[in-house]
Parts: structure tokens; sequence; C-alpha cells
């Protein structure tokens, strides 16, 4: 059992509260899902939960805690660039007592995650691997390990849709105790007993922690429920409220005219008595007004729109391949690709781990930022790809660097629902969809047309997925994604096409 109580976090830099109050009792067996908009600490609970003293260089803890699981295993949300340089082999049994290796599990799970035994045991390095293959590679070590409690920080990133279906599974069946962070509502609705919703709702008030013992769809029918309702009743008191006050500033008025009018003094001290008795009356109406019901704030937090997107001919062809290859390095992974991309398309690519997607999509990038007809915006896998951790998000988006523009970004960032303080922050301390949120930022700015973009719904919470969609699927631009999200591809992709290692395949 893991219990705690009254759980609070503050960035260290300015004092901002992240988690207010938390309070949650995880039993045995039980399938945890911690969601939440970008931004609200899921990923930091999680580290919290790990015992991970680094985030205590920027984040003040206060709780109560009761642990009793004996064996943590933590995946993290992006591998630590330290173990990048390690062999496969190296990082499998590193650290590992190899009296106490359990064989059969790492066996077991690397047949049923299609992770060939030879790569096991291989020198290939980690940082040669995909995206898909580092996720799987961390959970063999992680569950060949036989621990009590799995913390996933969103499990499902960069995995096929194969390797998606197993996790379902596993985290479903499984008799382990599991709490984890993700954005697919297709994994939540299938797997979650218990949710864990941390709120920013605003940056004037405290953040709010809700704890249900309910499964992910029961617990947003009632949340949307009680949202309505909550809204109707806000509504209702504030409209009889402006009712009753503008009938009462009616009568408080034609009192005054009297009073001004009044000759007689007894008739004075009865309008002087009789206007005090109004005053208290409006003063009793501010102090109901106090009790009322909050309007709700909704989740909203992408609210970008894409209004600069710099104007192109339509159906014009950008890129035209025929019988190409794609190598990363020596290595030929696709023999010949035949693509032909036109402008307004919205095309998803998917693929088995390490058939090399992601490669594809880079090497269309190099190709279609050397144009000039069009404007080519990159979102990688890993976004903080060639990016300077200690930059703060203004840095980030700042192309001019004068005044008026930090002015302006300032402004955009503050629209984003950004508060001053995460304005200022190293992007490092930035949660994955912060970070997500800020290419898309760049993209608007820029006025980008075609847009390739690598798993660009994977750290977007899932009460954000709608907005999300609604927003790739308004764009007037170009979209080449790589993707696994099940509902992205249906709801967004008009041609789906299918990576092997022998050729590209519109399906």
């Amino acid at each position: 059992m893991l219990q705690i109580n009254k759980l609070n976090m503050y960035h260290l830099k300015d004092l901002s509260e992240l988690i207010h109050d938390l309070n949650v009792i995880v039993n045995p067996g039980e399938k945890v899902a911690i969601i939440g908009d970008e931004g609200t600490g899921k990923s930091t609970l999680l580290r919290y939960l790990n015992k991970d003293k680094e985030i205590f260089n920027f984040i003040s803890i206060k709780a109560e805690k009761v642990d009793h699981f004996q064996n943590i295993g933590y995946l993290p949300q992006i591998m630590s660039p330290a173990l990048e340089d390690l062999s496969v082999n190296e990082f499998i049994y590193k650290g590992e007592d190899p009296n106490f290796i359990h064989y059969d599990l790492l066996y077991k799970y690397a047949a049923e995650l299609s992770f060939p035994n030879e790569k096991i045991n291989s020198n290939q390095l980690l940082k040669t691997l995909s995206g898909g293959e580092k996720i799987k590679i961390q959970l063999l070590k992680l569950l060949m390990q036989d621990p009590d409690l799995l913390l996933l920080d969103e499990p499902t990133n960069d995995l096929d849709l194969h390797t998606v279906k197993w996790m379902e599974e596993f985290i479903k069946n499984s008799s382990l105790t599991i709490i984890y962070v993700s954005h697919d509502e297709e994994l939540l609705s299938n797997t979650a007993t218990k949710i864990i919703h941390l709120e920013l709702l605003h940056q004037r008030t405290r953040p709010r922690s809700t704890v249900a013992n309910l499964p992910y769809e029961e617990y947003t029918e009632q949340r949307q429920n009680k949202f309505i309702h909550q809204e109707s009743v806000a509504k209702k008191q504030r409209e009889d409220y402006q009712n009753k006050i503008e009938k009462h500033q009616q009568v408080e008025q034609k009192v005054h005219n009297e009073q001004q009018k009044a000759k007689d003094a007894g008739v004075g001290r009865l309008l002087k008595k009789k206007m005090a008795s109004i005053k208290a009356t409006g003063r009793r109406f501010e102090r109901e007004k106090k009790s009322f019901e909050d309007i709700p704030i909704t989740s909203n937090p992408i609210l970008i729109k894409f209004s600069n997107m710099e104007s192109y001919v339509s159906n014009k062809i950008i890129l035209n391949w025929k019988d190409s290859n794609i190598k990363i390095e020596d290595k030929q992974l696709v023999e010949s690709i035949n693509l032909k991309i036109q402008t307004g398309e919205k095309i998803g690519i998917i693929g088995n781990n390490g058939v090399g997607k992601s490669t594809l999509l880079y090497k269309i990038w190099q190709e279609l930022k050397k144009r000039e007809d069009i404007v080519a915006g990159y979102m990688p896998q890993n976004y903080t790809e060639n990016t300077e951790l200690s930059q703060t998000p203004i840095e980030f988006l700042t192309r001019s660097g004068d005044r008026e523009e930090r002015t302006q970004i300032m402004t955009y960032l503050g629209s984003l629902r950004y508060t001053t303080e995460e304005m200022t922050h190293n992007l490092s301390q930035l949660s994955g969809g912060q970070l997500a949120k800020l290419w898309l930022a760049k993209f608007d700015i820029t006025g980008a047309n075609v847009l390739l973009l690598d798993e660009p719904t994977r750290n977007f919470s899932p009460l954000s997925q709608p907005e999300l969609l609604e927003l790739f699927k308004n764009y007037e631009g170009t979209i080449i994604s790589v993707s696994h999200d099940r509902t992205f591809l249906n709801q967004v992709c008009s041609k789906i096409y299918k990576l092997t290692s022998d050729s590209l395949i519109l399906l």
C-alpha cells in the first residue's frame, strides 16, 4: 500500500504552487492513471514516488507518506541522455547482480514485445535505437527485476500500434500495482481503475487535486455532468443577482430623489431611515454574492489557431520521390520509396518500431526546408533535439530580439496560459506537454504552412486531445506526421502510409 497525505509541491525559483494538498491511497493491484493539462506536475509526481532526489533541485515538497512497496520500477518519459552511449547489452545488465537476474522474465517479455534476443546481447548503442525500441528496452530491464510497483510516464509514446495494444493488455491484466501518466484515451478507458486529476485552474487560484475511485470514462462523464450543473447554477445565481440589484438600484435612486425634494423635516427623517434600510439590503446582497457557486473553468490549454499561416499555391507538388532510399550512416533501412506530396494533404506514417519512420520524416524535412515557396516547420520526436535547454520559452520563440517582439511573445504566451514565472523557467524545467505547445506556438509565429510532426499528440493531456485534433483538422496547410495515435490517424489524416523494411505502402 502507498498512502500520501497533504502533498504540496512548489517551484523553488518563484514559489508558485504546483500541487496542493493531494491525498491518495494506492492499494495493491490498482491501476492508477494521473491525468491533467500540460505543466500540472504529473511527471514530477511520478519522480517523487520514485524517490528521485534530483527534483529537489527545482521543487520544494511537503508531504506525509507511507510506502509499503519494496521494488519500484520507473519508466521516464524520455531516456536519460547519459545512457545514450551505452550498448544494449551494457544497459540491460548494468548494476544487476547476475545471480538475481530473472532471465525467464527477460526473454518472456522480449518475445511479447517482438524484441529480438540477439539484440538484447548486442553491442548496438542505445542512441542508434528508435524511440519505440528505447521504450521497449527500458521496459525489459524494469520487468526482469520483478517489481511490485510500476511507475510509467507516457508508456505508449513512440510504440508501434501492435505494442500499444500489448501495453494496454499488460496494464489491464497484470497483478502489479501500476501508476501511470498517459495521453491515450483508449488506453485510459480500457485500463484505469482509479484517477488522480491534477489541475491548475488559474494562476491566481490554488491548484486542485481530485482522486476518484472510478474508471476513466465514468470519471470524465461525471466531471462533465458536474461541470454543466455547476455552470448552470452559477449563471442562474448571477442572473438573479443582477435582476435584484437593478431593482434595488432603482428603489435607491427613487428614495434619493425624494430626499432631495423633501422640505418637511419629519419626512426627511423617515426617508433617511428608509435609505439606511435600503443600504443594509444592498450590503446583504453583496454578502450573498460571495457565497455564489464559482463559474467552472474549462480545460482549454492549447489556444493556438495557426492564424499567421503563410499562403501558398493549392495542390502544388512539394515532394516527388521515385525509388528513393533511407540510410542511417551506412546502414540501408529502406531500399525503395515512392512518395508524392501535394500542398493541403494530411499524411500519416505508421510502421513497426525501428523501421525508420522518424528517419524518413527527417529526410523529408531536410528537403522541404530548402524550398523558398513554402514555410516548413519540423517537430522532432525529442523536443529538446538541437535545442539549448537553458533557454526560456521567451528566448525559444524570439527571432529578432527587439523589445516590441518580446512584448508580443509574452502576450502570446500569456494567452496560452503560461504564467509570468513559467515564461522565465528554463526549457529543462518544462513538461513534455508544455514543450510540445511551444513548438506549435513557434509554427504559428513563423507562419509555417507545411508541418512535419513526429508523434505530435503524445504529450498532451487526454482532456485536451479533442481540441488538439480540431486544431490539426482545421489547419489549412500540409501535415506529414509519424503517429501511433489511433484517433489522430483516423480523424486528421486523409492518407496513411505504412513503412516497411522494403517500401512505403499507401493503405
